[in-house]
């Protein structure tokens, strides 16, 4: 049975074989795999490492975890299984668009907080109260220009 563990904190430099060679001290060294950016191709600063021996794997675990390779102190963890949602991210090609928000609210830019459509979120959301209507930037400033706001 093999074990998988987590390399994380590995320098940009740092390539799948010389990952392996670090680790492979320890024992047999099924696999070292560096993860990188599909876009750049970069190396995203972490990898894998999978041992065909579980003690192996353990022993390099607590010699390896909190040491430098490439200049950078690595983590070196037991790895975890990850699902990944299936589908992806494209576009919906069927039925209607998605509204979301919560049918229970007024939609937003309504009325209700004593301060109309336009909220100032300095008071957290619940309007602006009256010391603050003279800084309604979307006014007149008193002066024929509008946008500037009085007092800026």
């Amino acid at each position: 049975m093999s074990t998988k563990l987590f390399v994380g904190g590995l320098s940009w430099g740092t390539t799948d074989d010389r990952l392996k060679e670090a680790f492979a001290r320890f024992g047999d060294v099924t696999e070292a795999k560096i993860i990188t950016d599909r876009e750049t191709g970069r190396s995203r600063g972490f990898g894998f490492v999978t041992y065909a021996e579980p003690a192996a794997a353990q022993q390099a675990m607590k010699e390896l975890d909190g040491q430098e390779l490439d200049g950078r102190t690595i983590r070196v963890n037991e790895a975890q299984n990850q699902t990944r949602p299936r589908g992806g991210g494209g576009p919906r090609d069927s039925g209607p668009p998605r509204e979301f928000r919560n049918s229970d609210r007024p939609p937003r830019g309504g009325g209700g907080g004593g301060g109309g459509g336009d909220r100032d979120f300095r008071d957290g959301g619940r309007g602006r109260g009256d010391r603050d209507r003279d800084r309604d930037f979307g006014g007149d400033d008193g002066g024929g220009r509008r946008g500037r706001g009085g007092r800026y």
